[in-house]
C-alpha cells in the first residue's frame, strides 16, 4: 500500500513505450521507515509535468497523489515532490583515491604474469572503472558504484584470507575480486544528469552478462581459476551464475568470491544515501 505521510528513497527509474505507443514510467521506491519496496507506474501526462531529476537515484521524496492498484501490486503516481536531492555517486576525488589503492594492491602483486595482466586492464580502463555503477538497482547503483564494490570486495578479502585455513593463492584471490565484474564497465551506462543507470545495449548485442565476458577474458588469458571464480560468483544458476554453486564436488576456491561479492552487495557502501 502507499503511505502518502512516508519519505520514499527512489531505488530504480525507466521509461518504456505503451502499446498504445505513450509513454510509461516504472518507479520503484523504498519506504525509508519500512525498508519496503513500492513498485510505482506514472502516465505519460505525469511524466510530461514531473522534473526529470526528480527521480535520481537516491533522491528522497514524498508521493503527494496516488492511487494503490490491488490487482497489479502497484502504485499509480499522478503526483510527487522532492525532499531531498541525492548526489549522483562518488566525488572525482574519492573515485581517483579508490582507484589509486586498487592499483597500489594490483602492484603488490608477486605473479609477475597475472599482475601484468590485471594491471594492464585497470589502465586500460580508467576512465569507465571510474565511473561505473556496479548494478542497475540491486547495489553500488550509481556513479562510481563498481569501483567502490570492488574495494569494499578487496577490504573483505584482506579481512578473510589471513583467517582462511584452506588457502588459495592470494594474488589470484585478489585479482578475482577485482576482475569479478569488470564486464559492467561496459554492460551499463549512466546518465550524467539524472544519476540513472540502464543497460548498455550494444553491450548485450555481443554478450549474455558481465560474468560471460569476465570469465571469456580470463579464459584467454590463461588465467582459468579466476574465470570459474567469475563464473560462479553469482551462486545460483537463476541468480545469473554460469556454474551453479549447489554442483556437487566443486573445488573449495568456487566458493570464495560469491561469498565476498554477497557481503559487499549486502553489507557495503549499497545505496547512494550510504556515501
Amino acid at each position: 500500500m502507499v503511505d502518502l505521510n512516508a519519505d520514499y528513497e527512489v531505488m530504480a527509474y525507466s521509461v518504456g513505450d505503451t502499446k498504445a505507443g505513450t509513454k510509461m514510467g516504472k518507479l520503484q521506491l523504498r519506504n525509508i521507515n519500512e525498508n519496503s519496496t513500492l513498485n510505482c507506474i506514472l502516465w505519460e501526462e505525469t511524466l510530461n509535468r514531473l522534473d526529470p531529476k526528480l527521480f535520481r537515484t537516491g533522491n528522497i521524496v514524498k508521493i503527494t497523489g496516488a492511487s494503490f492498484n490491488e490487482k497489479f501490486n502497484n502504485c499509480l503516481v499522478s503526483n510527487m515532490e522532492l525532499i531531498k536531492e541525492a548526489a549522483l555517486g562518488l566525488s572525482e576525488e574519492t573515485r581517483e583515491e579508490l582507484y589509486s589503492n586498487i592499483l597500489k594492491i594490483i602492484d603488490e602483486f608477486k605473479n609477475d604474469k597475472l599482475k601484468e595482466f590485471v594491471k594492464d586492464i585497470w589502465v586500460k580502463n580508467k576512465d569507465l572503472i571510474k565511473i561505473s555503477p556496479a548494478a542497475k538497482m540491486m547495489h553500488h547503483n550509481y556513479l562510481g558504484g563498481l569501483i567502490q564494490h570492488i574495494y569494499e570486495c578487496l577490504e573483505f578479502a584482506q579481512c578473510i584470507y589471513p583467517n582462511m585455513y584452506k588457502k588459495i593463492n592470494k594474488d589470484i584471490l585478489f585479482a578475482a575480486c577485482i576482475l569479478h565484474d569488470i564486464g559492467k564497465i561496459f554492460e551499463y551506462k549512466i546518465n550524467f544528469e539524472t544519476g540513472f543507470v540502464d543497460y548498455n545495449e550494444d553491450f548485450r548485442k555481443d554478450w549474455i552478462s558481465h560474468s560471460q565476458y569476465g570469465f571469456t577474458l580470463c579464459m584467454s588469458n590463461d588465467q582459468p581459476q579466476i574465470a570459474k571464480m567469475i563464473a560462479s560468483h553469482h551462486g545460483r544458476a537463476d541468480w545469473g551464475a554460469m556454474i551453479d554453486l549447489g554442483e556437487k564436488d566443486l573445488e573449495n576456491y568456487y566458493y570464495i568470491v560469491h561469498h565476498i561479492d554477497d557481503l559487499s552487495a549486502k553489507f557495503g557502501r549499497i545505496y547512494v544515501s550510504d556515501l
